[in-house]
């Protein structure tokens, strides 16, 4: 036994591997049906460009000097076509990181010409949503099927009692019984992708005070901002569908496939 399996005093036995490089290979003439065959396959039912204004606060967990940077990424948690209407439900939020300076006296006491800060940053999400009509379909999108349930009941004769003529009898259905048939049906909802994003926005301090004590002119601090944005974004909305593929040839694989 190699001395990497064996176990020494209690120890775990331990196995060492090293990485090396392996040849591929590509299929030049891989197998396709040829024909007419059907595929179900995501297919694009719209492509819109939407613009969404957002209006919101901020509050800072401590003084802020200045914003050195901030960075914004969209985020989508629904994106819902309602069929059988074209309305179209949109919700996300915006991450953002913003990188600020923030005043600190520890490290040392500000004076006429000088203001030490620490670099913090602070990670806020800004939710919006909105609501919209797709007006143009590139690909209708398939309707959802119905789900439905019907009764049925059968027909019981049965003897009437005393009093009645011998040769009538009692008919109706049986009220000790119930007959029904149900159809469900699971249609394919539709979905989307997003594509791209734009934010424009305008970021202000609306509390912001004077340093304490001794500072430069016109350095201030403060806890909340008021910002406004203006969101594009471009989503595909999409939903899995039945097509017909055709296919005559292999194209240069032909001869091969014969």
């Amino acid at each position: 036994m190699s001395d990497s399996h064996k176990e020494h005093n209690g120890h775990d036995c331990l196995v060492t591997t090293k990485n090396c490089d392996c040849e591929s290979h590509s299929h030049q003439h891989p197998h396709v049906c040829i024909g007419k065959i059907v595929a179900k396959v995501p297919v694009v039912l719209a492509e819109l460009s939407l613009q969404i204004n957002v209006d919101a606060f901020i509050k800072f967990p401590e003084p802020v000097l200045e914003i050195k940077d901030i960075k914004k990424q969209i985020k989508l948690t629904q994106c819902r076509l309602l069929l059988p209407t074209n309305k179209l439900f949109v919700k996300g939020f915006v991450r953002k990181n913003i990188q600020y300076a923030s005043p600190c006296m520890e490290i040392e006491p500000s004076t006429e010409k000088t203001v030490a800060s620490d670099i913090h940053s602070f990670t806020a999400d800004i939710p919006f949503q909105c609501i919209t009509e797709i007006k143009h379909f590139l690909t209708k999108p398939v309707m959802p099927e119905t789900n439905h349930r019907c009764e049925f009941d059968f027909l019981i004769s049965k003897p009437l009692p005393s009093g009645h003529p011998e040769k009538d009898e009692f008919q109706s259905s049986d009220l000790s019984q119930f007959h029904q048939e149900s159809t469900q049906f699971y249609n394919e909802l539709p979905f989307c992708e997003l594509v791209s994003s734009k934010i424009i926005e305008w970021d202000e301090a609306i509390d912001r005070k004077p340093l304490p004590n001794c500072s430069p002119v016109g350095e201030g601090y403060f806890t909340t901002v008021e910002e406004k944005m203006v969101i594009d974004i471009c989503i595909k909305v999409l939903q899995k569908q039945q097509v017909r593929v055709t296919s005559t040839t292999n194209d240069d694989c032909c001869d091969h496939c014969d």
